[in-house]
């Protein structure tokens, strides 16, 4: 019963967010982790500053986990977890360190995951767990 409502809201979904592949594959890639066994206790989440924004972040394993979320139509640009490069893995960082500290979490018990969806029918969804370390170096703006 709950695999068809959650396919009618998908369809529903779908239809209003057909031009917004980003809500989209965020809603998508929440529903993955969580039935993979991740407490998601953020979305979207952005620092005062501004600067930088964590799609997911959840807990997993005795792990908090920032999760950056690329979303793509198709496949003709490549892998949409190409798309996260070195200044996009900077502001992760910034964002996650600023995350971690107001949560009172020590910042060896983090890790980044990217989670990389394709709208095809059925959309295709990859989870790249530990894609990349955290930094130790501390930005200043």
């Amino acid at each position: 019963m709950m695999g068809l409502l959650y396919r009618a809201a998908d369809a529903l979904r779908r239809r209003c967010l057909r031009h917004d592949h980003g809500r989209l594959g965020e809603d998508l890639a929440h529903r993955f982790l969580r039935r993979r066994g991740c407490t998601i206790v953020a979305r979207n989440y952005r620092p005062r500053s501004g600067w930088g924004e964590i799609d997911l972040v959840a807990w997993h394993g005795g792990k908090l986990v920032f999760v950056e979320v690329k979303t793509r139509a198709g496949a003709e640009f490549g892998p949409p977890d190409r798309a996260v490069d070195a200044p996009k893995r900077a502001h992760l960082n910034y964002a996650a360190r600023d995350y971690a500290r107001r949560a009172g979490v020590e910042w060896k018990k983090v890790r980044f995951d990217i989670v990389s969806v394709l709208l095809a029918k059925p959309a295709r969804i990859d989870w790249i767990r530990d894609a990349f370390a955290p930094s130790e170096d501390v930005m200043r703006l």
